[in-house]
């Protein structure tokens, strides 16, 4: 038996999003492998604050794939979803005794990455599976 995966990738940046690669990471790679309306629902109702920047991306990603592609929007996945170090703006904080305390805000770069996947299967030679 023979599958013939052909993938098509459908690609969304999203740069300077007001959060840590730390912080991004976890949601990231929660909604990686997910069909994109499981993933969507799921940052609906997670209780991060990041994760409605990557609801945006996601949207973007999926209504790239219906214009530019016109790809079929049931048969889209999250291939892949990364994210970067963008800048950090620091600012200081005054303390006691005339010191300074550093406040770091970072920030960072959203890739996800969507794909749609037809497969076909082909029998060879009678084979059983």
């Amino acid at each position: 038996m023979k599958k013939n995966i052909e993938m098509k990738l459908v690609k969304s940046v999203n740069k300077n999003v007001r959060s840590s690669v730390r912080k991004l990471k976890p949601i990231l790679n929660s909604i990686v492998g997910k069909k994109v309306e499981i993933a969507i629902r799921d940052l609906t109702f997670s209780e991060k604050r990041v994760s409605k920047d990557i609801k945006k991306t996601i949207s973007s990603a999926v209504a790239n794939a219906e214009n530019n592609y016109q790809y079929d929007i049931d048969n889209l996945f999250v291939k892949e979803a990364f994210c970067g170090k963008q800048v950090i703006m620091k600012r200081f904080r005054a303390r006691a005794k005339g010191r300074a305390a550093e406040i770091m805000k970072p920030y960072s770069n959203v890739t996800i990455i969507l794909s749609e996947n037809n497969k076909l299967m082909e029998n060879k030679d009678g084979s059983k599976s």
